[in-house]
């Protein structure tokens, strides 16, 4: 590759990273994951100059965002209204600043490396490190990490998430580029066959543990049926509804309808709850409202059918009068069971504007967003009827302590209610499907997820995947699910900081001993 790093080719080794980068995300196979940056840091080993190392960083993060998240197109079209050529012009923004701990990683070593004088063996390890932690502390809206593409192609190695979770097979993940970058490095030698073979061999043998892992699971000792119903609600009449301008009778129609035809069809089985979306009931539900028009029918509905319901709708927190993005449990008489979830991880731009609270004028320039009310938590369970219930809506599910703190009260099993129609059918349904079902691997609970309009399904504890929905498309699946009374902590759950910690520490470490070693003057040739 030393041809390409002059010339009309010099961006050529950045731009292949992001190539490789990008086609390994979900829904692509993760072809590339164990290899995707060496490119790029073969690239920056050879720069002299900042500006390289920092253009180099920028480029593959755009390459692998425009590859890997060129949904977000699809988001601003349909979310933000913008006309497509508009939405192609903020998707470019976005490739340019949505990853940009790559270019920060590049411009944190060289400084280091040109600071401290670090040789190359310790400047390799520097320059992984560096990297893994800027991945995992990057501020981003869809926290993403390279090890849940693993999952997605249904790769055992998944499996240890349950020891050091999937940010830690991410981390795991990209330290593995740094072997096989010396591999490349010494291709021609009997040495870089070594160190590729090594590579090969550990990953057949973690991939083998995780086969191990799945199989010495616990039998689940208790089962339940549960109804979910994705009712294909079209934004455009889920937004009118929202906003007092018609739809909200159609919309409960449809949804019952759909309710009503699944239970004939399954009139055999025995149906334990039904699940519908995060806001498909399109009205105001809790104590206060129960007299209203749209409850009053919603609880007729479920006691006349004795069909006990998880809904996402609309609340009202009394402290600040603001409305929340809520999920509600109704008992088989169609009563409200206290207290439900309101959400707490609020979505950027959607449901509340950043920074609006200390300088309310930014209030004016963006009037039709949305402001609700944040939820207290992970602090409660749906505990109804024996079962223990760990409530989270949409991409709460991203967030590894979110579904932590839900173990630790004791949930037996985790129900995710999302709308995913803002997103399109290509991309980011899978992505966030994928991240979503993780939390039960990494804590080995089963997760029921119901969409809008998909992707809705169940995923096991030991992380099989049942019948995916359709997109789009009204649909309905009875799902039976096994599941462990007391589910014990895996090892993730009990030891959640020790991969950072020891991610810091080494980086502490290899710093402190970069220092010694330059103080001594002792040349350094090889990092042990």
């Amino acid at each position: 590759m030393n041809n390409f790093s002059t010339g009309k080719f010099k961006w050529f080794l950045p731009i292949l990273s992001g190539f490789f980068i990008g086609t390994s995300y979900i829904p692509f196979p993760p072809w590339a994951s164990l290899f995707g940056f060496v490119p790029l840091w073969l690239f920056w080993s050879r720069q002299t100059e900042l500006k390289p190392v920092f253009l180099g960083g920028v480029i593959t993060a755009f390459v692998f965002t425009m590859i890997g998240f060129n949904w977000v197109t699809f988001t601003l079209h349909e979310f933000a209204h913008l006309p497509w050529f508009f939405a192609g012009i903020g998707m470019i923004i976005y490739g340019l600043i949505g990853h940009l701990f790559v270019a920060v990683a590049g411009i944190l070593w060289f400084l280091g490396r040109k600071k401290f004088d670090w040789q190359e063996p310790l400047s390799l390890w520097m320059m992984a490190l560096i990297t893994i932690l800027c991945e995992a502390n990057s501020l981003t809206v869809f926290d993403w990490n390279f090890g849940y593409p693993w999952y997605g192609a249904n790769i055992p190695v998944y499996h240890w998430a349950e020891f050091i979770g999937f940010s830690g097979l991410s981390a795991a993940t990209l330290l593995c580029n740094l072997p096989l970058y010396r591999a490349w490095q010494y291709r021609k030698q009997k040495q870089g066959k070594i160190l590729f073979g090594v590579v090969l061999t550990g990953f057949v043998l973690l991939n083998l543990g995780g086969m191990v892992l799945k199989a010495r699971l616990p039998e689940s000792d208790v089962k339940l049926n549960a109804l979910l119903i994705q009712a294909s609600i079209p934004n455009s009449e889920k937004m009118a509804a929202e906003l007092g301008e018609g739809y909200t009778q159609e919309i409960v129609r449809r949804i019952m309808a759909l309710t009503d035809q699944a239970v004939s069809r399954h009139k055999d089985s025995k149906i334990d709850f039904v699940m519908w979306p995060e806001t498909a009931f399109p009205a105001l539900l809790g104590e206060e409202f129960r007299g209203k028009e749209y409850p009053v029918a919603l609880s007729q509905f479920l006691s006349e059918r004795q069909l006990p319901l998880i809904t996402g709708a609309f609340g009202v927190d009394r402290k600040s009068n603001l409305i929340t993005n809520s999920l509600f449990l109704l008992d088989e008489n169609g009563e409200v069971v206290e207290p439900h979830y309101s959400k707490t991880i609020l979505l950027a731009f959607g449901e509340y504007i950043p920074f609006a609270e200390t300088f309310p004028i930014i209030r004016k320039f963006l009037p039709e967003i949305g402001r609700y009310a944040r939820g207290p938590g992970p602090t409660m369970l749906f505990d109804w009827k024996g079962f223990k219930m760990g409530p989270q809506i949409c991409y709460e599910s991203l967030f590894p302590k979110f579904s932590r703190d839900l173990a630790n009260l004791g949930a037996q099993f985790i129900v995710n209610a999302t709308n995913d129609s803002w997103y399109g059918t290509w991309q980011e349904p899978y992505q966030h499907m994928y991240m979503t079902l993780a939390r039960g691997v990494e804590f080995r609970r089963p997760v029921l997820r119901v969409t809008n309009t998909g992707i809705s399904t169940v995923s096991l504890a030991s992380g099989e995947v049942l019948e995916q929905s359709p997109m789009m498309q009204p649909w309905a699946g009875l799902y039976e699910v096994p599941y462990l009374k007391n589910p014990e902590p895996t090892f993730y759950h009990q030891w959640f900081w020790l991969v950072p910690g020891l991610l810091w520490s080494s980086l502490v470490v290899l710093f402190a001993y970069g220092l010694y070693r330059k103080s001594n003057a002792i040349p350094v040739n090889e990092v042990k």
